[in-house]
This record gives structure tokens, C-alpha cells and sequence, in this order.
């Protein structure tokens, strides 16, 4: 009949699909959590802010994001607030230099990421800002179901 590898195979490629439609119905871009996924990964493979990422799925993911689970369902933005033009941190960038090469001002890049204090001295390499040339409100208090 069926290998038991196959049969976990099966049952996590359901799990996925079921994840992949039971995103909220405003949540702009949706993402199956895969092995050996990160938050600042997931944003980067994604062009999606880290604030945005843990912001949208406040419910599911925590403050250290050490609990994704694979096969984990999660929304990537909610439309009409889904910033979608990034720069992925490197090792001694900062937020000046990050918004000028985006072409975006310092000021529109902080209130695009409200995570990032405005001496702009908390942002690590690998961290996912966004950098959209407009401010992209991202409410924090609507979140995935």
C-alpha cells in the first residue's frame, strides 16, 4: 500500500493546503511556513517588512519569533497597508543611508517601521525594513485570524 513516508508526506502537504486558504479575507499576500524558516527570512524571501510580518500575525507569532510551526499559515500584509519595497539590513548600514539609496526620506522610513527608534541605533543586519516612498500605515491592532 503506502510507505509511511508517503502518508507524512500526504498529511503535511494537506495541512499546507488547508493553511494556504485559511487566511483572513483582507490579508493582501498569504505564506505557508516551511522548514527552517525565520521571521527576518520569511520577510526577506517575501518583500515584507519584519515589523510588518510580526505586526499582521501578532496572534501567531511571538515577540522572539521562535514558535513558527511548519505548515503555519500566515498573512504577509493587509490590503491597502502592505508595503512591499524592502532593503534587508546589512552590517553597518544606517536609516539615512538606507532611505537615501531607497530614495524615501529618513522620516517616511521610521514611520513606515515604528519598531526602528528615531536615533535609529536598534537595527541589526538581516532586519527587513520597509522602504516605500510613501507612508504605509500598518495598524497594529488588525491581525490574521
Amino acid at each position: 500500500m503506502f510507505s509511511r513516508s508517503s502518508l507524512i508526506a500526504a498529511a503535511v502537504a494537506a495541512v499546507m493546503l488547508q493553511g494556504a486558504y485559511a487566511q483572513e479575507p483582507n490579508c493582501a499576500r498569504n505564506y505557508t511556513v516551511v522548514l527552517g524558516d525565520t521571521c527576518d527570512g520569511i520577510s526577506a524571501k517575501t518583500n515584507t517588512s519584519t515589523y510588518q510580518l510580526a505586526t499582521v500575525n501578532a496572534d501567531k507569532i511571538d515577540a522572539a519569533c521562535d514558535n513558527l510551526a511548519v505548515g503555519e499559515p500566515l498573512c504577509l500584509g493587509i490590503t491597502g497597508q502592505d508595503c512591499t519595497v524592502v532593503d534587508v539590513v546589512q552590517s553597518g548600514d544606517s536609516c539615512a543611508a538606507i532611505a537615501d539609496d531607497a530614495g524615501t526620506t529618513l522620516d517616511i522610513l521610521l514611520a513606515n517601521n515604528p519598531n526602528v527608534n528615531s536615533d535609529c541605533t536598534n537595527i541589526y543586519p538581516g532586519e527587513v525594513l520597509c522602504t516605500a516612498d510613501e507612508v504605509i500605515v500598518v495598524n497594529s491592532t488588525t491581525t490574521s485570524a
